[in-house]
């Protein structure tokens, strides 16, 4: 199996970094070809300053982050949940990666794309302090919603999975512990 994860947590130095290289841990154990991306350390503007009117050129890293999710069979994101969805490094991210023509393409005379990147897999972790029964039931889980929904099976991704680990802040050790154990596992089973 070949698996892309990304982190998109803006901080090197993040939990979400650490769930990371658990999962690759995992993945890599399991005999899997895993690659890992923390968006942190790319070079890439995340403006899609013309949206889709004019293509920006890829930046060196993009395009090479690009190329190892085309042979992805699976992709993991990892983010912190921030304001209910995902940093501005991570949208941004989205905005300049999955384009037109790249994980889906418009069709004449119809308002529903033909997507792009069937028969690929992924997992959503994200990390948050609010309770995840108040994420899901007051919020609606907007930025698990946006990405599973509007971006992944709009793309084509026939099964999304996701994982909250909450609350981080302030938690103790043994439950930081105990979320990378789980996160390696879920490398080990590519789930």
């Amino acid at each position: 199996m070949n698996i892309v994860v990304i982190n998109g947590h803006p901080d090197s130095n993040s939990f979400c970094h650490a769930l990371a290289e658990n999962y690759k841990l995992g993945a890599d154990k399991a005999g899997n070809v895993c690659h890992i991306t923390h968006l942190s350390n790319l070079k890439f503007n995340p403006n899609l300053k013309y949206g889709y009117n004019i293509q920006m050129e890829l930046e060196p890293d993009l395009a090479e982050l690009q190329k190892l999710i085309n042979e992805a069979n699976h992709l993991v994101f990892i983010y912190p949940t921030w304001w209910g969805t995902y940093p501005a490094l991570f949208k941004g991210f989205i905005d300049r990666l999955f384009l037109p023509g790249y994980s889906f393409k418009y069709q004449k005379n119809s308002p529903l794309p033909i997507p792009l990147m069937k028969g690929k897999t992924a997992r959503i972790i994200t990390t948050m302090d609010t309770p995840v029964w108040y994420y899901y039931i007051i919020y609606k889980s907007p930025g698990i919603n946006s990405l599973k929904k509007s971006v992944l099976q709009f793309c084509g991704f026939k099964q999304v999975r996701s994982t909250i680990f909450t609350p981080v802040r302030n938690s103790e050790e043994i439950n930081r512990k105990r979320w990378l154990k789980k996160t390696e596992i879920m490398g080990c089973k590519m789930k």
